[in-house]
């Protein structure tokens, strides 16, 4: 049939969300073009809505753009260089299609690796972090902690001076 045909070719466009950056899938989200001809690109009318509300992605929590300023996710990397849009015909030649099908692989397993990596070095730094500021909080907070901790060693050392005597 003429649907199967279509997906079998992989002509699906996947366009990014100008608010978000989530995908947007053929058929889905809105489509705004301002009068100089810039068109934007929303997933869902949560996205448009807050574009309309001239609201700034770096600033709205749930939004990619704010996770890559607020350093919780992979900015800086080589492999983000694979995934830009390129407007430039090439001829199809089968064998380069392989090579650039396995490339894509490579890449995402790369790419994968690199932020199971960088999500481990953050949460490190963050326990390292929380630790330093549980010290803190137990120097200047002692004088309640203490005479607890005293009396606890008081129990702990009879109950050992009893299992000693039986």
């Amino acid at each position: 049939s003429r649907h199967s045909r279509k997906a079998a070719r992989g002509s699906m466009r996947l366009e990014k969300c100008w608010f978000c950056s989530s995908t947007c899938y053929p058929g889905h989200g809105q489509m705004f073009v301002r009068n100089d001809g810039q068109t934007f690109r929303f997933c869902r009318s949560k996205c448009h809505k807050n574009f309309k509300m001239k609201k700034n992605p770096r600033k709205t929590r749930w939004t990619k753009a704010f996770r890559k300023t607020a350093g919780k996710e992979l900015v800086l990397d080589a492999t983000f260089e694979f995934e830009k849009k390129r407007n430039r015909p090439v001829k199809y030649d089968r064998e380069k299609m392989a090579v650039t099908l396995q490339a894509m692989k490579k890449v995402a397993e790369i790419r994968e690796r690199r932020e199971r990596a960088f999500i481990k070095k953050r949460i490190l730094s963050k326990k390292h972090l929380e630790k330093a500021a549980n010290l803190r909080e137990l120097k200047q907070n002692i004088d309640i902690i203490a005479p607890a901790a005293v009396r606890l060693r008081q129990k702990v050392k009879a109950a050992e001076s009893e299992k000693m005597v039986e």
